[in-house]
């Protein structure tokens, strides 16, 4: 081999191994300070009443006005029984409120959830609540290491979710209400 195929091979050596160890660097930054998360509604002065925590905490921060017009929009049994939104009952996020708008929404420690979840036990992308056809809201575990539970039964396949019945991620504990 000659000298020249050597140093470039030996500078690739060096450069992936650099890649490697400032990959390994951030990702234990990640795990001791948490990922870094930016608020994605404007705070109103006086609505809330719970300091808000990174971008889980919006709490669907919406007009009134748009919340009228979008309830006329409700999917199939979007009556009066039907679920307006979704509550964080336990965890450090307790009291976090999101309306139910018809959206999907995903719950995980990734910074793009639409509820962010500082919780050692959450995957990135844990799982996922959305409305079926019939106007019912569906869970979905999204493969977690440590799995989602509703009413403490683990969940295996997409399952419909009874008004009330707590969903636990971790420590964290969400509720449908109306």
């Amino acid at each position: 081999m000659s000298e020249l195929t050597l140093t470039v091979m030996r500078l690739g050596f060096l450069a992936v191994l650099w890649l490697f160890v400032i990959v390994a660097v951030q990702v234990i930054r990640s795990d001791l300070f948490g990922t870094r998360v930016t608020q994605r509604g404007s705070r109103r002065g006086g609505q809330d009443r719970q300091p808000q925590r990174g971008a889980a905490a919006q709490t669907a921060a919406t007009p009134p006005q748009q919340r009228q017009q979008s309830g006329g929009r409700r999917a199939k049994g979007g009556g009066r029984g039907a679920p307006s939104k979704l509550v964080v009952s336990e965890g450090t996020l307790a009291g976090t409120t999101v309306a139910l708008q018809g959206q999907t929404i995903s719950l995980g420690r990734a910074h793009d959830s639409t509820i962010v979840l500082d919780d050692d036990y959450a995957s990135s992308r844990h799982a996922r609540i959305y409305p079926d056809r019939d106007g019912k809201w569906i869970v979905e575990d999204l493969g977690s290491t440590n799995g989602t539970y509703l009413d403490r039964t683990r969940l295996t396949t997409p399952t419909p979710i009874p008004l009330g019945a707590p969903i636990r991620i971790g420590k964290t504990v969400i509720e449908l209400r109306k």
